[in-house]
């Protein structure tokens, strides 16, 4: 499973913010920073606003600071909801033939739980804390997250 990358850059914005300054992050500093579109962040600020996750102010002065109740937020929480509602695989558009003798959704549907499970371990902050060298599995060929 890979995130898609409004959820991406969604997490990346959240653990840019979440530090401690004293003026705003803007939008054009952190898509220099990020090397992300200013109008792909747009978009996502502009969600995670609405989501309350992050606090925006506009005109000059203005801009984004990490809403402190979002670091108690649980990771699973944060990327069910930017990810939405998407299936992992779609048996009914187009119909497949095979979905009435088929047993892959289910299985794949149940691997998805687990990732998120898994996810709900952690809040934001616990995220914010861990160090490379701190990594849930030193066996893991393959990060969580790419960032």
């Amino acid at each position: 499973m890979q995130l898609n990358k409004f959820s991406d850059y969604a997490l990346r914005v959240l653990m840019y913010i979440s530090q401690d300054r004293d003026t705003p992050y803007t939008i054009a500093e952190i898509a220099e920073n990020l090397q992300v579109s200013e109008n792909h962040l747009v978009k996502i600020v502009h969600f995670m606003a609405k989501q309350e996750w992050i606090i925006t102010t506009r005109g000059k002065g203005g801009g984004m600071r990490l809403n402190p109740n979002s670091l108690t937020l649980k990771l699973g929480v944060i990327v069910r909801i930017l990810e939405g509602n998407t299936q992992i695989v779609e048996c009914n558009t187009p119909p497949c033939v095979l979905r009435n003798h088929c047993g892959l959704k289910g299985i794949l549907d149940q691997a998805v739980e687990q990732f998120y499970q898994t996810l709900d371990q952690y809040t934001l902050q616990q995220v914010l804390a861990r160090s490379p060298q701190h990594s849930v599995s030193s066996q893991s060929p393959i990060p969580l997250l790419n960032l």
